[in-house]
């Protein structure tokens, strides 16, 4: 008993220093706040219920998050060409006062100064994604909300830089499925379009050339002043 007890107060020494330089300062790094939310979620005593062969209801949302901060990284990765090649595109942003405690994942800005909102998902490959009667669908889960919340935070980047800003889903894993059960490139739920993660690139390169309605250096004065990095909850 008192070697648990040594180990679980050393974790948690660990755990304080890990959280406090994790909220000292803010991140532009793909999956920042998920990966800080795993962190969070794993506290002293879940990781020893973890070592101990129990499985715990926070150390399963912690594996949640945690592929979630990759799915977010690879996407990150897959972009960088665009950003090569003069896209302005950062990571893990705060929206606005008032405009709710949602991060936006990731915020694409085009040399032509067109925006979008990007936010990578990441669904198990064994049931597909459709959509039917204005819902989403992950198999027999409706998975809705998960894809409405990319068109909330659209609108509230659209109200922050005064421009339209298109949301984009990438769907990492499942693959999408059109009417009468096709295979689709695309679907689209209202203003939100829903993509496969390894077309993202493809996506956004042809609107790259789009004119938006601010050129791309006032667009991106603007940004970097109203939407700073995600600080976490």
């Amino acid at each position: 008993m008192s070697l648990l007890l040594a180990l679980a107060l050393t974790a948690s020494a660990v755990y304080a220093w890990r959280r406090y330089n994790t909220r000292r300062g803010p991140s532009a790094s793909a999956g920042a706040s998920a990966a800080a939310r795993t962190r969070q979620l794993r506290t002293p005593l879940v990781r020893l219920a973890t070592a101990l062969g129990i499985d715990t209801r926070a150390e399963r949302e912690a594996r949640n998050w945690e592929e979630g901060a990759r799915g977010e990284r690879r996407a990150a990765a897959r972009l960088q060409p665009l950003t090569d090649a003069g896209w302005w595109i950062r990571y893990d942003l705060a929206l606005p006062p008032g405009e709710g405690s949602a991060n936006v994942d990731g915020l694409a800005i085009s040399p032509a100064g067109k925006p979008f909102v990007l936010d990578p998902k990441v669904m198990h490959p064994r049931f597909p994604v459709t959509v039917h009667a204005g819902r989403v669908w992950h198999g027999n889960l409706d998975v809705t909300r998960r894809i409405t919340s990319a068109g909330k935070e659209a609108a509230a980047v659209s109200r922050a830089l005064g421009v339209p800003v298109v949301a984009i889903v990438a769907i990492e894993g499942a693959r999408l499925l059109g009417p009468h059960k096709r295979p689709a490139t695309e679907l689209a739920l209202g203003p939100v379009r829903i993509v496969p993660a390894h077309r993202l690139p493809a996506v956004l390169q042809a609107q790259a050339h789009v004119p938006g309605q601010r050129h791309a250096e006032a667009l991106v004065a603007t940004a970097e002043r109203v939407l700073p990095p995600y600080l976490g909850r």
